[in-house]
Formats: structure tokens, C-alpha cells, sequence
């Protein structure tokens, strides 16, 4: 199972994601619950480096797949196109979790 954390210094700043596991919903090169986590989670450490000019602190295991934890700069946690760009990400995971409640769970702390 993916299991999914987005952290928040309050209600309205996200500061922090972690995502480890595998869904297992399919065979390697299948897996379309891992697929969507994969393509949002890149696509969201890309659009927060590209458009909203972040460098977040990010861990992967590259080796063994099934983590990635991203966290922002202090100085960045008010960045407006960031908190949007995350916002996103947990409407989208949020998604996921609805049509795949087996294979990944979403903790919003």
C-alpha cells in the first residue's frame, strides 16, 4: 500500500510530503495506482521548481523506489504559487485514495 503524509505548519501551509510504499494494484509496468502517485508527486516537485522558483529538499530511494519525502524552505512556506502547486497535489491524491482506498491512504497532518 502507498501511504501518503502532506504536513502543515497550520491550516493553510503545507511545508512537507512523504510518500513510501507500493500499491501493488498491478503487475511492474501495470500498476496504474502507482503510475498516477508517480506522475503527481515528479510533476509536483518539477512545477515547484520551475514555476514557483522553489528548491525544495527531497530524499528518494532510487534504488528500491517507494519513498519520496519533499519538504520546503523556510523562507518559501508563504510562496503563494507553491501552497497552490501542493494544494494540487493533495486534491489529487485526494482523488486517488477515493477510487483506490485498497492501495494508498492519505494522512493529512
Amino acid at each position: 500500500m502507498i501511504r501518503a503524509v502532506v504536513s502543515r505548519r497550520d491550516a493553510k501551509i503545507i511545508d512537507a510530503f512523504e510518500i513510501t510504499g507500493h500499491a501493488d494494484s498491478g503487475e511492474y509496468g501495470q500498476d496504474i495506482v502507482c503510475a498516477a502517485v508517480s506522475v503527481l508527486t515528479i510533476n509536483t516537485v518539477n512545477s515547484l521548481t520551475e514555476i514557483a522558483k522553489i528548491d525544495p529538499e527531497v530524499e528518494m530511494d532510487k534504488e528500491n523506489g517507494g519513498l519520496m519525502k519533499v519538504k520546503l524552505p523556510n523562507s518559501e512556506l508563504t510562496n503563494p504559487n507553491g501552497q497552490l502547486l501542493l494544494e494540487s497535489l493533495v486534491l489529487g491524491l485526494q482523488s486517488i485514495e477515493q477510487n483506490y482506498q485498497d492501495y494508498i491512504e492519505l494522512t493529512l497532518k
